[in-house]
């Protein structure tokens, strides 16, 4: 028995992670269903692992599990994303306020100016699948700069809704060249320690990118299926 829990968990573990990216990335459509039968044999593993993970997605909020019919891809709600802008518009400037005041390491400094490089590297590709990945991680680098351990969790607790949201609106919407200016213009605000303008600046970049988010969700009727 003790052999097997390791294997077992370990397989649970990747059905998990694996389902999850997919959801994310929108690989798998959200309000779709998916047989579990027909997502274990994608992944190469037993039922049970599969249906573990299942269970374990729709603890998180990302599916719904219905015996019999396998699971269903909760759906993007423009409500749900109002509401989380609303709070990352208020919480997120504070993590760039608090980041300036304590000053951040040059390391951080260093992988958020890598971010930025990346996302203007991907927007000449026309990759924004690339960009939204390199956006994502500048966000999280830069509440970790805060310094603010509860904050961070908080702030980490929507961005994974925010990134599948982001996902699915990225060829709906222009060439988020203002996103990266509005990024290095808050890089410069860090770097001379600026906390006021830091603050200013993210709030402005939130507030903008919340309102054209929830505005295509809402014309796209993203979330109505």
């Amino acid at each position: 028995m003790q052999t097997h829990e390791p294997k077992a968990r370990k397989a649970t573990e990747m059905a998990y992670s694996t389902l999850k990216a997919m959801i994310m990335d929108n690989k798998l459509q959200p309000a779709a269903s998916y047989l579990e039968s027909e997502l274990a044999e994608q992944l190469g593993i037993s039922r049970t692992p599969t249906r573990e993970a299942m269970l374990q997605l729709e603890r998180d909020g990302f599916v719904e599990v219905r015996p019999r019919h396998g699971m269903r891809v909760l759906p993007i709600s423009a409500k749900d994303m109002r509401e989380i802008y609303e709070i990352l518009t208020e919480l997120e400037p504070l993590a760039a306020e608090l980041a300036a005041e304590r000053g951040p390491l040059e390391q951080e400094l260093r992988e958020m100016h890598d971010c930025v490089d990346a996302m203007d590297e991907a927007l000449s590709r026309d990759a924004l699948e690339d960009w939204a990945r390199a956006d994502d991680r500048f966000h999280t680098l830069l509440a970790e700069s805060s310094g603010n351990k509860r904050l961070e969790r908080v702030l980490g607790n929507f961005a994974d809704q925010v990134y599948r949201a982001r996902m699915a609106t990225l060829r709906m919407r222009e060439k988020p060249v203002r996103s990266n200016h509005d990024h290095r213009e808050l890089l410069a605000c860090l770097e001379r320690g600026d906390a006021k303008a830091a603050r200013e600046v993210h709030r402005r970049h939130r507030k903008n990118a919340g309102q054209m988010l929830v505005g295509l969700l809402e014309h796209y009727q993203i979330g109505n299926l």
